[in-house]
């Protein structure tokens, strides 16, 4: 399954879960008419008196329709006296649904006129079909804060940069977990730098995989995936009977993740997509995250000054540097690291 097929399938989904809770529906009214005979019986006059409500409205007789709400208020009372009578709980044929505030509909009832609005179950299933999409959940269990070693990361002084690579992650790692910590009450913006092998990405799962523990929607992308996403969308739009859904999450998720930047093939389309999803999403105040091999001055000179003060102005900017730690971590082992 492709991006594009994603926001179908999930639908498809919906439905089944609807069908699924008609059937269990249809169950258990089965057995509670069975118990409680009299409520199929006020259901059919509760029904009657919808009709006669309608004719009462048409004719403008208010003293009729106040005296029809009375009756179905005070059969909806014996309604409830009597399947408490037979034992069964006031939910009972409610609690049928996977999600109640949609009813597995995926989308939020509104007024007459108004756009419906996604649920939250229907975003956080469509970001998860993303992850699927991106085989980053199995990366999230090996790659997260509880399996960040800092016996990677060497303990000698940098001279270059005037401390070790080790205090270096020490103070990253309490940057990125401060981040995850103050996410509902702060809005914040990373974007992480250096070389590659240094461990950008990994502190982008650890990030991602606290946040989706927590409930929020995050959505991982490397940025070449992104913007061939983007373009594809952008030049064959004509011939794309439903819009590519994951354009709408990049600028609907709580927290963007795109990692990578600068390893996709920068065009004009590439350049102004990076503007528009970074300002929309600061204009939204939504957070993200960006990992780049690129430093400062390379980001400018490859994207542009606008993109550039972006970052500068509203992006934590960490460096990474040091040695390769997944080539020590595959061949070199572990530093030893002296307590303080």
């Amino acid at each position: 399954m492709g991006y594009k097929s994603v926001y179908r399938e999930v639908m498809r989904d919906y439905e089944s879960l609807r069908e699924q809770a008609q059937e269990l529906l249809d169950q258990r009214r089965g057995v509670l008419y069975a118990k409680a005979p009299r409520v199929k019986e006020i259901e059919n006059e509760v029904k009657a008196i919808g009709l006669t409500l309608v004719k009462l409205a048409l004719a403008g007789d208010e003293k009729g329709i106040e005296k029809a709400r009375n009756q179905v208020a005070a059969l909806e009372l014996e309604k409830k006296n009597a399947i408490a009578a037979a034992g069964i709980g006031e939910d009972y044929l409610a609690a049928v649904y996977q999600c109640n505030e949609c009813e597995d509909t995926g989308y939020k009832a509104v007024a007459a006129g108004q756009i419906a609005e996604r649920c939250s179950c229907l975003k956080q299933r469509l970001i998860e079909a993303y992850y699927s999409l991106s085989n980053i959940k199995g990366v999230l269990q090996d790659e997260n804060f509880d399996t960040f070693d800092y016996r990677c990361f060497n303990p000698a002084v940098n001279e270059a940069e005037g401390l070790s690579p080790l205090v270096n992650m020490q103070a990253v790692y309490r940057i990125a977990t401060n981040f995850v910590q103050d996410f509902d009450t702060s809005f914040n913006n990373l974007l992480l730098y250096g070389r590659t092998g240094l461990g950008k990405t990994f502190v982008c799962h650890c990030i991602a995989k606290d946040l989706l523990d927590a409930g929020h929607t995050v959505l991982y992308l490397t940025a070449p995936r992104l913007f061939k996403v983007i373009e594809d969308y952008r030049f064959n739009r004509d011939a794309q009977a439903v819009p590519d859904e994951m354009l709408d999450a990049v600028t609907d998720v709580d927290l963007l993740i795109l990692d990578d930047l600068g390893a996709e093939f920068v065009t004009v389309v590439t350049s102004s997509a990076l503007f528009d999803i970074i300002n929309q999403r600061l204009l939204a105040k939504k957070s993200t995250v960006i990992s780049t091999n690129l430093s400062p001055t390379e980001l400018e000179r490859s994207y542009s000054e606008r993109i550039a003060s972006r970052f500068t102005g509203y992006y934590r900017m960490i460096k990474f540097f040091g040695d390769d730690v997944r080539v020590r971590s595959k061949y070199g082992g572990r530093y030893e690291i002296s307590p303080k």
